[in-house]
């Protein structure tokens, strides 16, 4: 088994290459042998001319299309994502390895030209053989289960893999909410002192209030022996005025 993968060979028969708009006949008809999900035309090339560099076959040295990947970048969401909307492989060029090189295929051309941070991909329940293949040869990870997500009812996996930059990101959302936490206990360990000085500055505001109070409630009262001697000697004036009078 030979192909190529981005200009690389691979080994045998088989080239892994990116998909052209003369593929997207034998693309189609590839689905119909292999898959109950099928898609009109249009849907082929809405893909087609809007992501080009995601979509890949593997064609047999007969000319002959006997796998194909068909993958889109998602629009409506915040985060920069793939997604695989189908892979099928021939029955007669199964076991070959030629799923999980279409696969790689895709998804490095997300990362390498889309900036990907994940790559997500639905796969029914009960498909044994294709799970196995995105969990374990492919390192997919169940992110949910979409209930009743096929037209015959069935439940489908909700798998995704993350890619480098989406790691990276992760990993810099986490030391920052690390660095936010030791912020909040910082802050939170900053509280009694801050509660104490505020104590102290509302005790004293009180005093200086009291003190206030007390200048104010005050007055000044003269002794009672000075009181009776400022009003004799205001009699005595008044006296010696009477007496002047009468002089006169």
């Amino acid at each position: 088994l030979s192909g190529w993968v981005s200009g690389r060979r691979v080994g045998g028969m088989v080239c892994i290459r990116p998909a052209t708009v003369d593929d997207l006949l034998a693309m189609q008809a590839c689905n119909l042998c292999c898959l109950p999900e099928n898609y009109q035309m249009k849907y082929y090339f809405y893909h087609m001319l809007s992501w080009p560099q995601l979509l890949y076959v593997a064609e047999d040295y007969n000319k002959k299309i006997v796998g194909y990947v068909l993958a889109k970048m998602e629009e409506d969401s915040s985060e920069v994502h793939g997604h695989i909307t189908s892979l099928a492989v021939l029955r007669s060029h199964r076991k070959l390895g030629l799923a999980s090189k279409l696969m790689r295929a895709s998804m490095a051309a997300m990362e390498e030209t889309f900036g990907a941070e994940h790559v997500s991909l639905h796969v029914r329940v009960t498909n044994r053989a294709a799970f196995t293949l995105y969990s374990e040869t492919l390192g997919f990870e169940i992110h949910d289960i979409e209930s009743k997500y096929y037209a015959d009812k069935e439940d489908a996996y909700d798998m995704r893999k993350m890619f480098e930059t989406g790691l990276k990101k992760q990993q810099e959302q986490k030391l920052k909410k690390e660095r936010k936490d030791k912020e909040k206990e910082k802050e939170k360990a900053k509280e009694p002192e801050k509660a104490k000085e505020t104590e102290g500055a509302s005790e004293k505001e009180k005093e200086k209030e009291k003190e206030k109070e007390k200048e104010k409630e005050t007055v000044v009262e003269a002794p009672e022996g000075d009181e009776k001697a400022a009003a004799e000697a205001e009699e005595e004036k008044k006296k010696k005025a009477r007496r002047k009078k009468g002089k006169k």
